[in-house]
């Protein structure tokens, strides 16, 4: 590699919405943007266990877009193997990703208990990716940076942080590398999201690397609460349960801002009780309330949407909540339900016709989430199988991920169009339709990376 160029190697997140990891490197400097973990089909999450194209010990830094597990969840890894250097990211950022980490090392570590308690491993004994100690090691990392301070690295290196509207604290990184603008979107956020301010408009780049996980299709039109409000009354008339699968971040605060509009609108009766089952989501709530600068909720309105929210840390909790034959709305993580207390209710209530499940989030392929919207007979859960008779809906008016118009307009908001455009975090069929009607639409080259691939930009 010449003396002005700068290698980009796509280590995650190609050809696929998860395990987010791209490695910057130039001159004796490596730089990892994002650091997540590989989920759903089993071809991926087994790359979890394999040691990265590079050392950690090598990597100098690493940069982080948000705190989603897709993108910082292989933190504790980096770091038990060797990294040493500091990880980058918006106040926010680093304190959504305490909760994320120490809720994915605790799972990991139950995950694995219960297999061996179980018997349905094929590991013996079956051991988790990391551990808790791993996690809380990995947050002395951790450097807080607020959006817009400029950071240099080198004199030829510096980079900045740019609101992306997708979660709190989530960002663009802007990097700028010998006077040429490099662009990382990490997920772009929607247009006119409901609890953040929407994605910075950047006018110019050289290079951007763009997501491209709704690249091939636009969000229902359908108004989110009268289609929420709809599921609500009609699960209460089968008297059965509403159970929403949902990310801990942004979108449990979300649905829980939207329910509570639905009562104070009289939409959906306020007797009926909301349920909270994500320790997950109850902190990353309390972390929202710290940073007013960072969404369009007051005090007041955070204060109303979790007035009436009933919250569950245990799961001695969870299983009373299970007893009790009234019909109930339960909000519960995991989004794709890889694991956390919506299996729970999914044993529970999945094999009962009354149970209405909603799915409020991208589900990836090879996930339990992805599996019920294709309309599968039955489930797997912790070694056993479960009839689904239950009523599967979907509104994906909910997603935190701008869709294919949304990423275009954001597109249109350059002045000076990248030269080039690589398109990742997106399954092929969304990368490629994205990269053809870029293609119509602007004058500018673009691809799609494939897992590993190193390419190579010369000034």
């Amino acid at each position: 590699m010449g003396e002005e160029s700068l290698s980009i190697g796509f280590l995650g997140g190609a050809g696929t919405v998860t395990g987010s990891k791209t490695l910057l490197e130039f001159d004796d400097q490596k730089i990892l943007v994002d650091c997540g973990l590989f989920q759903g089909l089993k071809v991926f999450r087994q790359l979890n266990w394999q040691p990265l194209p590079v050392l950690p010990s090598r990597i100098n830094s690493v940069l982080i877009t948000h705190a989603h597990l897709d993108h910082v969840g292989y933190i504790p890894l980096l770091v038990k193997n060797g990294f040493k250097g500091s990880i980058y990211a918006t106040p926010p950022t680093c304190d959504l990703a305490k909760v994320i980490l120490r809720d994915s090392a605790k799972l990991q570590e139950e995950e694995a208990w219960l297999a061996n308690q179980g018997g349905y491993t094929k590991h013996q004994p079956a051991v988790p990716l990391y551990t808790l100690k791993d996690a809380e090691e990995s947050l002395k990392n951790f450097v807080p940076v607020e959006e817009g301070r400029v950071i240099s690295f080198t004199k030829e290196f510096s980079f900045r942080f740019l609101k992306s509207g997708h979660i709190l604290g989530s960002a663009f990184i802007e990097i700028n590398f010998k006077n040429r603008i490099i662009v990382f979107s990490g997920d772009l956020g929607r247009a006119n999201p409901v609890l953040l301010a929407p994605p910075t408009k950047i006018p110019e780049a050289d290079y951007l690397i763009l997501e491209s996980t709704y690249g091939d299709r636009d969000h229902s039109k359908t108004l989110t609460e009268d289609a929420l409000a709809y599921l609500v009354n009609d699960a209460l008339r089968k008297k059965g349960n509403l159970i929403i699968p949902t990310f801990a971040v942004e979108r449990a605060q979300e649905i829980m801002f939207i329910l509570n509009t639905l009562r104070e609108k009289n939409m959906i009766p306020a007797s009926v009780p909301v349920y909270l089952d994500s320790p997950m989501g109850i902190d990353a709530t309390e972390v929202m309330m710290n940073y007013p600068a960072w969404h369009k909720l007051s005090q007041e309105m955070i204060s109303k949407m979790v007035h009436d929210i009933i919250k569950v840390r245990e799961l001695s909790e969870t299983i009373n909540i299970i007893k009790d034959k009234r019909s109930k709305i339960i909000i519960a993580g995991s989004g794709m339900l890889s694991g956390g207390r919506a299996l729970e209710y999914l044993k529970a209530y999945v094999e009962d016709r009354r149970t209405t499940v909603l799915f409020v989030g991208y589900q990836a392929e090879g996930t339990r989430g992805r599996a019920m919207l294709r309309g599968a007979e039955k489930i797997k859960i912790h070694g056993h199988y479960y009839f689904i008779n239950a009523d599967i809906k979907e509104i994906s008016s909910f997603s935190g991920h701008a869709d294919r118009s949304e990423i275009i307009q954001w597109l249109f908001g350059f002045t000076k169009l990248p030269q080039k455009i690589f398109l990742n975090h997106g399954e092929l069929k969304s990368s490629d339709a994205l990269r053809m009607q870029i293609n119509e639409t602007f004058s500018c080259s673009c691809e799609i990376p494939l897992l590993n691939e190193k390419k190579s930009l010369f000034f």
